[in-house]
């Protein structure tokens, strides 16, 4: 018998293995809308295992050893159904650094040691610049794009015109690789993959592990929505707003094109990471940021497409309604039955069974405030609750905190809410 590194000593591998299985097939009898023996819990969090481990955000983002060993004591404790890849998710902080992201803030780096993440919404890319998007995507991304939100990457605005070249002009058009300012770009870049692979290589012994130990991840890759993408990454809140009345036919051309690549993209790391869950947080769909209209002619088709494209690759899209989709429901509900996971932040998860018990696994959504701010006996009674109105009716319910464990939760909140599972639909 081996022993974790929170000392704790670990199964047998069949046992580990058959108590993984066990855990793994309630997620999947939820998706296939099917009832499990007992109703599944999954962990995510991010800065929380900082105030679990009684370290700082910044310790959590830079020491990748105490990280793993902190997030492996939090699962052992909790004994999730499943668990977030909860490594990669909080050790980026040498990997923000060796790019020079220029899109975020992040503990030590532009926010104090102990703040969590700050995204720098801005355009970057205007709007003027969509057909260029369009007519070359890969040029786009390398001569201006990289350039803009990696610190790394200036210098990348002298490669070369690729398109067109041919014979011996293959050959000698690649000369503006002599460029300094472009060398020094590309050997920044190489140095930035080889952390990311440092990253990557102990993100997936820390999987690995939790494997090991009868614990299986709830997804092995995330993608994004393609109106988001658009919307976040490149034209900002306001420009995308702008855009909506200014540009909507290249707006939908350059939409329908994000859809185009974030599914290639998704499929083949999904593939890699052998989870079929697609992990998909959802930042423009919220009632409050445009009309049903707008919602339905600028958003949900793209994204019904990127999930309908996604299912019939065989993987099993999971976004995260962020904020209230209340209004959104009946038009979300339009997609093939038992195969997505539909985790909601503030959606009335009795109204959402309601409308989508049929068709979707649903997975949340205990308030942030409660969680944050309540009692233990207020947590437990928030779960029954959600057993009592969701699980008890039919509903295929992945208990889970509304967008991950707050930072600031207390301990023995986390501690109710797994034992109130348990306790009322175990």
């Amino acid at each position: 018998m081996t022993t974790t590194t929170s000392g704790q000593d670990a199964p047998p591998a069949a046992v580990a293995e058959a108590e993984r299985q066990r855990r793994w097939q309630r997620i999947l009898d939820c998706v296939a809308l099917r009832q499990p023996d007992r109703m599944p819990v999954a962990l995510y969090t991010t800065f929380w295992l900082a105030r679990y481990g009684g370290i700082s955000c910044r310790e959590l983002m830079y020491d990748y050893e105490k990280t793993a060993a902190i997030a492996e004591r939090a699962v052992l404790e909790f004994e999730p159904d499943a668990v977030a890849p909860l490594f990669i998710g909080n050790a980026l902080g040498p990997t923000l650094d060796a790019f020079g992201y220029k899109q975020l803030r992040w503990a030590g780096r532009g926010v104090g040691d102990d703040q969590p993440y700050q995204y720098i919404d801005a355009e970057y890319m205007t709007a003027a610049e969509y057909p260029e998007l369009l007519k070359d995507p890969t040029g786009f991304y390398l001569r201006k794009y990289l350039p803009r939100i990696f610190g790394a990457a200036e210098g990348l605005e002298k490669f070369p015109e690729l398109p067109g070249m041919f014979y011996f002009r293959a050959m000698t058009g690649l000369r503006p690789l002599v460029d300094k300012d472009l060398r020094a770009a590309l050997r920044r870049l190489l140095d930035a993959a080889d952390e990311v692979d440092r990253l990557t290589q102990r993100s997936i012994a820390w999987n690995q592990r939790i494997a090991a130990l009868g614990y299986p991840l709830i997804n092995g890759s995330s993608s994004g929505a393609p109106y988001d993408v658009v919307a976040d990454y490149f034209r900002g809140a306001t420009g995308m707003m702008k855009d909506l009345y200014r540009h909507r036919d290249l707006l939908l051309q350059v939409v329908d094109m994000m859809r185009a690549n974030l599914v290639r993209m998704t499929i083949a790391n999904a593939r890699a990471s052998g989870n079929p869950i697609v992990f998909i947080p959802i930042h423009w769909a919220p009632d409050a940021f445009m009309s049903p209209k707008q919602f339905e002619t600028f958003w949900w088709p793209s994204f019904r497409q990127m999930m309908l494209d996604l299912i019939e690759a065989g993987l099993v899209p999971m976004p995260l309604w962020e904020s209230d989709c209340t209004k959104r429901l009946e038009v979300i509900r339009d997609i093939p039955a038992g195969k997505c996971i539909y985790w909601f932040e503030r959606t009335d998860l009795v109204r959402a069974h309601e409308v989508l018990g049929d068709v979707v696994a649903l997975r949340g959504n205990l308030s942030p405030s409660l969680m944050a701010t309540g009692t233990p006996q207020q947590v437990d009674a928030a779960v029954k609750h959600l057993v009592d109105y969701v699980w008890d009716r039919g509903g295929k319910l992945i208990l889970d905190t509304a967008f991950g464990i707050p930072d600031e939760t207390p301990v023995e909140n986390v501690r109710a809410m797994f034992a109130a599972a348990r306790r009322y639909a175990g």
